[in-house]
């Protein structure tokens, strides 16, 4: 009976302690600077990354990092070949049919640029015939299809970065996204050079969202709820602000 029960409890620890050491999968797309990107030596980078990586040691959690295509990132994580989705996901009233989003981390508006002295005015008939550049399958995407996809081209790309290259080359008239990203990685940048914000700052939650956040399965609410309470704690012990200025120089948070 003994020797029983000794087997019973080992196997009993053989099948929790992978549930246990269960490395926590972290999907990004790494084309959206300075949120998320590989640096030089291949490896993740930016505010999402870092705020990821403290969130995962105020939780105790080990994760590891998986390159998903935008398009891809919510199929795969229903999929199961991820567990969390960090790369800048708005939460929207759609989304939330399909997954489980944490509280924001963050919170921007959305805004077009264009080129400078370009005179275009962001309407019906100021975009009528234009050539409108966004991220595919994006909230951005959603936003310029349903209010000026009857009147403008929309050209779609996989990546952010290469939006900004056709808008250099002048294949693009418009692009539309995160007021942040594309302040911080093309009009600061040399790229950017001659081009500006133009029209007021979107900020329609239909389409921006809630602010954003990480995106689970619907299923993990026990994880999803650990993240929230790392969240909280990080914005509390002065980590999350310590990482936000080193990319930003205003409150990135939001209201």
């Amino acid at each position: 009976m003994k020797k029983l029960l000794t087997l019973i409890a080992c196997t009993a620890t053989m099948m929790t302690a992978p549930a246990l050491a269960k490395t926590v999968r972290l999907a990004s797309d790494f084309t959206y600077p300075p949120f998320n990107y590989m640096d030089a030596d291949g490896k993740p980078a930016g505010f999402d990354i870092e705020i990821a990586d403290a969130l995962c040691a105020e939780a105790k959690l080990e994760c590891t990092w998986v390159s998903q295509g935008w398009d891809a990132l919510i199929p795969s994580l229903l999929a199961r070949k991820s567990d969390v989705i960090m790369a800048s996901m708005r939460i929207t009233e759609e989304r939330k049919k399909r997954i489980l989003f944490t509280d924001k981390y963050y919170q921007t508006p959305a805004r077009f640029v264009t080129a400078k002295q370009g005179n275009i005015e962001i309407s019906q008939t100021g975009l009528k015939g234009k050539v409108i550049g966004v991220q595919s399958g994006t909230i951005h995407d959603r936003y310029v299809t349903d209010k000026f996809g009857d009147v403008a081209e929309i050209k779609r790309y996989s990546g952010q970065d290469e939006v900004y290259i056709d808008m250099q080359n002048g294949r693009l008239d418009v692009t539309f996204g995160n007021s942040d990203q594309l302040a911080l990685a093309f009009l600061d940048k040399e790229i950017g050079a001659g081009f500006e914000f133009v029209g007021e700052a979107v900020t329609d939650k239909a389409y921006i969202g809630e602010g954003t956040a990480l995106a689970l399965r619907q299923s993990d609410t026990a994880l999803a709820e650990q993240f929230n309470q790392a969240i909280a704690a990080i914005r509390a012990n002065g980590t999350y602000d310590k990482i936000a200025s080193k990319y930003f120089s205003f409150d990135i948070y939001g209201e």
